[in-house]
């Protein structure tokens, strides 16, 4: 078998089908194959087809449950709460996405809740989706524990990431930051040590709490956070609203999101909406493009978000390369 290039309606449709084939149901297949189209378009590999054999095994194992039915609950009227059932993510968020568009145009600010739920993709594309709808997206989710605390060795919180997509004025997101509390997202350790590459200096610690460029000994022990403490800070405080506030499973509590042992991870989810219209009216845009214009008129810099902005461009137009080994293991799964 040879390498190939895939358009990205290909791309989705290969998800779509290897995620029908495993047990998805349609609206749990439709929501994921999305996702994986999204993020093979911006060049986020790592969240991309390379997932779709764990999103099928876990299909299979019943780390995932395919025919799952999400359902909504509005208890107060700037509140959404959805249950994922053990479904994936993707297709719980889909599931409240109306009623919660509508809650934070009816209340100026609102937020909803996603637990007994799942990996939800790349956390920025929910965020941006916001953006582009004409709100502030702040958006936080849990993982399994993978870091431990400053001066621990045993995994307490996952690398938990939050993102925040701010819009245009123009149906556009003019920024999007997605980070995670970890130095790197443990999806690239997974990458290189399937591989067999070394990680870097300062991603991860192995099981007796010492720095390690092994990406198998690295699984097997801890993620170090960015910034020291303070990255350990911002994924304490994403564990809070993603899993306290969401009633999903702590990370300590979660299953892995790797590999076919343990139930359902039933991590959660949590995604606040701001309407500017609320708060400052026209007067955010300009500030947002004043904001914005010092950074990019700066030689050199770049708004977050623009490498995955200039990454649609090229990918669009050149379609996704998608190496044999990769294809086998889709088509196998």
């Amino acid at each position: 078998m040879t390498d190939t290039t895939l358009t990205l309606g290909e791309v989705e449709a290969l998800a779509f089908s290897t995620l029908q084939g495993a047990g998805a149901a349609a609206h749990q297949a439709a929501a994921v194959a999305r996702s994986t189209r999204l993020a093979e378009r911006d060049g986020i590999r790592s969240h991309g087809l390379m997932y779709v054999p764990i999103y099928a095994e876990h299909l299979r194992c019943g780390k995932v449950l395919g025919a799952a039915v999400p359902t909504v609950a509005r208890p107060r009227p700037a509140a959404v709460q959805v249950d994922a059932a053990h479904g994936f993510a993707h297709a719980a968020i889909d599931a409240g996405w109306a009623q919660f568009d509508a809650a934070v145009r009816e209340q100026g600010v609102a937020a909803m809740a996603v637990s007994r739920s799942y990996n939800c993709g790349v956390l920025g594309h929910h965020a941006e989706r916001l953006a582009e709808a004409g709100l502030v997206g702040l958006c936080f989710t849990n993982a399994p524990a993978s870091m431990a605390p400053i001066g621990g060795t045993k995994p307490v919180i996952g690398t938990n990431p939050f993102a925040l997509a701010v819009p245009d004025g123009a149906g556009h997101a003019r920024l999007v930051i997605d980070q995670s509390a970890s130095a790197i997202a443990k999806s690239e350790i997974i990458l290189r040590a399937r591989k067999g590459e070394l990680i870097k200096p300062g991603w991860a610690l192995d099981a007796d709490g010492q720095p390690t460029e092994d990406a198998e000994a690295a699984l097997a022990g801890s993620m170090l956070p960015a910034g020291g403490k303070k990255g350990f800070g911002m994924g304490l405080m994403v564990e809070i609203f993603a899993a306290a506030l969401s009633g999903g499973n702590l990370g300590l509590e979660a299953s892995p999101f790797s590999g076919p042992k343990g139930g359902p991870p039933g991590t959660g989810q949590f995604f606040v909406g701001i309407d500017p219209a609320a708060f400052s009216g026209d007067g955010f845009h300009a500030a947002i493009l004043r904001l914005t214009g010092a950074i990019t008129a700066q030689d050199g810099a770049r708004l977050p978000g623009a490498r995955r902005a200039a990454n649609r461009l090229r990918i669009e137009r050149e379609g996704v390369q998608l190496d044999a080994a990769l294809m086998n293991r889709i088509k196998t799964a």
